[in-house]
């Protein structure tokens, strides 16, 4: 039975900002593939996304050469950065700007949406994709709505999306654990009484808690400012890479709920939701022909859980794949791990994914005082050339 030539030829499943990143470089980079590109969200914007939503500069400036103006998003700002153990650490400001910019997924994501859209992207949304099929001359794509058969596939799905399990089924996970709980910008009157006003510093600044380590959690607590229609709000959550998960460690929630309690909030009174985040290791693959893989999909930064300024640079690197795959009448897709490693974001990926190796593993208490309290000045010029910066070091 004969069928029509299709009209999208790329095909990107899922509408996240490193599926929406691809779509808006490629429609940057060659703005005559635009028509030809077709993105799948299988829910409605805005729709609910767990992240504590950390916009770092990397990610700003990303957005800026896409001539995107991120401050039509709602944000709340954290002036400075703390990374403590113990409530003890150093404490960095960036001159002249903010250190992080707090945004809502579902906002942010939504907002992303529509500037795609408004460039000449077609997004379908409430579309579940069922089967993806890599053949020599298609890649046939199953969904709830009907069956596409296009020329390319971008896995943009996240961490536990469908394109990974079809092409990759038998591949090691490296997943990490996360919970996160969003709270008043001051603890209840019953408790505050007791507890004190919490100091106006505490919330204009990003909290990166170290102390879970020693207990076989290797990771770390956050507390970040946040807004949620306009009021100001505090994001609350903790993060585990599982590298220590053969190690005997408590729930995770019990010390994010002692953190919490610290500073006046009891953990039972809030919603707390949970999911995981598969991170970037040097053996995860990326693509096999026809297909490739972006943002969670291929792997987030396995230090912080750090994803949407990742999942920004991976669209970047993707746009540039593909257009050059068309050029060429080539979809191998062999080089573009080879691509991704070589770029400013492999580089600071491969990075973290040392340095996790080192603060994580080396779990003893003696060397988590050492690392955030007294080697502020080497943390400090480590993490300004090898971990941060990337996106102004960034080919696109």
């Amino acid at each position: 039975m004969e069928r029509d030539t299709p009209k999208h030829d790329i095909l990107i499943i899922g509408g996240g900002p490193s599926g929406l990143s691809t779509a808006l470089h490629l429609q940057r980079i060659a703005p005559h593939l635009t028509h030809r590109i077709l993105l799948l969200e299988k829910e409605h914007y805005p729709r609910l996304k767990l992240c504590a939503g950390g916009l770092t500069l990397d990610a700003e400036i990303l957005l800026e050469r896409l001539g995107l103006d991120v401050n039509e998003v709602p944000y709340a700002f954290a002036e400075t950065l703390r990374f403590d153990f113990e409530a003890k650490g150093l404490n960095i400001r960036i001159p002249g700007r903010h250190a992080l910019r707090i945004i809502r997924r579902d906002e942010f994501d939504h907002w992303l949406a529509k500037q795609a859209e408004s460039r000449g992207i077609e997004i379908r949304q409430g579309v579940t994709v069922r089967n993806i099929i890599p053949e020599p001359d298609e890649v046939i794509v199953e969904t709830d709505q009907e069956t596409f058969h296009t020329s390319i596939v971008v896995g943009a799905d996240g961490s536990n999306g469908v394109t990974r399990r079809c092409i990759f089924p038998k591949d090691p996970l490296y997943t990490a654990r996360v919970l996160e709980v969003i709270t008043p910008s001051q603890p209840p009157p019953s408790r505050r009484g007791r507890m004190g006003e919490v100091p106006a510093r505490r919330w204009g600044s990003a909290y990166f808690e170290f102390s879970p380590v020693p207990h076989n959690i290797a990771g770390y607590l956050w507390d970040f400012p946040t807004q949620v229609k306009g009021e100001a709000m505090r994001c609350w959550g903790i993060y585990d890479t599982n590298l220590l998960a053969n190690s005997q460690r408590p729930p995770l929630k019990e010390p994010l709920a002692k953190e919490m309690a610290r500073l006046g909030f009891d953990l039972n009174d809030y919603e707390i939701k949970g999911h995981p985040i598969r991170w970037f290791s040097p053996e995860n693959r990326m693509s096999v022909p026809r297909v490739l893989l972006v943002g969670d999909a291929a792997g987030a930064d396995p230090l912080f859980g750090e994803g949407i300024s990742i999942a920004l640079g991976y669209g970047a690197l993707a746009a540039r794949e593909i257009s050059e795959s068309f050029q060429r009448g080539e979809f191998s897709f062999r080089g573009f791990k080879r691509r991704v490693v070589r770029s400013a974001l492999g580089q600071t990926l491969i990075t973290r994914w040392v340095i996790t190796h080192i603060i994580y593993a080396f779990k003893w208490r003696w060397f988590q005082i050492l690392l955030w309290r007294m080697l502020k000045p080497v943390i400090v010029l480590v993490a300004w050339i090898f971990v941060l910066n990337w996106g102004k070091r960034m080919r696109l």
